[in-house]
């Protein structure tokens, strides 16, 4: 397809083939207009989650184009000297590309499509972004509902010196927060995610939080870490002004022992520069890690005082506590036993020596 151009613009030659889906098609058409010229402006928003009534289209719009695969529907609508792109994906997030004529008559345009739209993000709803790389949007932030218990309803899980820590943690403030990093390790079973949706729901008054689907992908890859840790100034139309965040990393064995800086290239840097360098000046960003490894099997630079908000044990309970928490000492072991042993006893299974830790359990 040829288009004709604007005076003083560009050419379009737009060319397809079998290995092209309708999708593409309605992507190359939005541009059309703007690679011509007769579009001089253009703007792309990203909505988190869309009512499921929002329809993203405005009265003045007209359908050009439907396209619908697997996980997404693509459409192209047409007004008086706009033109506009809109994805919608089956997790109910959405992207909207509008070109135009004028920025003040291609924001109008934008402002009818998104007007109403987009779900608030209210920190009550217990809701938790979960971040990937899409190899063809980019970073990509789908805003789920998970189930975040009370601290308080949850501290007897944890072994003595472990809960006195997580109090601590979850009493911080903006005001208070010194270092960038948390630092949850220890073996499987003994509730560190648990404690982090504790905390997301502690902290939900001024901390948006946030999980990492990819960290391997996210350190090596610094467009999509830009997008992820970096992202843009809060512009106030949430209400509540500039947040902070926590992104957690789940399971960063790799990125984090002490071999991690010859098997994991920049990935460790970028990491530290995130928690204390120059990529974090200036933004109120934390990253929570968790991991299974011994400390001293850890990077000196990651547990180097100063870095870290919060570095925490979260081992099994004593032999006294496990009792306690049980109700009575039947098959608990001397040494005590993690919170996964004691689900699986309270729940009659076998011994807690013969259970195995099942990944996926209590985290």
């Amino acid at each position: 397809m040829r288009t004709t151009p604007a005076p003083g613009s560009l050419p379009s030659a737009l060319q397809y083939d079998d290995a092209d889906t309708p999708c593409d098609v309605v992507d190359a058409l939005v541009l059309a207009d703007f690679v011509t010229g007769r579009h001089p402006w253009s703007r792309t928003v990203r909505l988190s989650r869309v009512r499921p009534e929002a329809t993203l289209t405005p009265a003045d719009g007209r359908l050009v184009r439907t396209a619908i695969e697997h996980r997404q529907r693509s459409r192209l609508l047409a007004g008086d000297g706009w033109t506009a792109r809109v994805v919608t994906w089956k997790g109910r997030g959405a992207e909207v590309t509008v070109t135009a004529v004028t920025d003040e008559v291609g924001q109008a345009a934008l402002d009818r499509i998104v007007d109403g739209a987009a779900e608030p993000e209210d920190p009550d709803a217990g809701r938790i972004g979960f971040w990937h790389q899409n190899p063809r949007r980019g970073a990509q932030r789908d805003l789920r509902s998970i189930a975040a218990p009370q601290w308080s309803a949850i501290r007897h899980n944890y072994a003595s010196a472990a809960r006195t820590a997580l109090d601590g943690l979850m009493a911080a403030t903006p005001e208070t927060v010194s270092g960038r990093l948390v630092l949850l390790h220890g073996a499987p079973g003994t509730g560190k995610t648990t404690a982090l949706r504790a905390l997301s729901r502690q902290w939900r008054g001024w901390c948006q939080v946030d999980t990492v689907l990819d960290p391997d992908v996210l350190f090596a890859d610094a467009a999509y870490l830009s997008e992820v840790a970096v992202g843009e100034e809060d512009d106030g139309e949430s209400g509540r002004g500039r947040r902070w965040r926590l992104l957690i990393l789940e399971d960063c064995d790799e990125l984090i022992r002490g071999e991690a800086k010859q098997a994991a290239g920049q990935a460790l840097s970028r990491l530290l520069n995130l928690t204390d360098g120059l990529l974090g000046q200036g933004r109120d960003v934390l990253v929570a890690i968790t991991t299974n490894e011994d400390l001293s099997r850890l990077h000196p630079a990651v547990v180097r005082p100063g870095r870290c908000l919060a570095r925490i044990e979260v081992g099994p309970l004593s032999h006294e506590e496990a009792t306690g928490w049980l109700g009575g000492p039947a098959g608990v072991p001397p040494q005590g036993a993690t919170l996964a042993e004691l689900y699986a006893l309270r729940a009659g299974a076998t011994p807690v020596a013969a259970v195995p830790v099942e990944i996926g359990g209590y985290l």
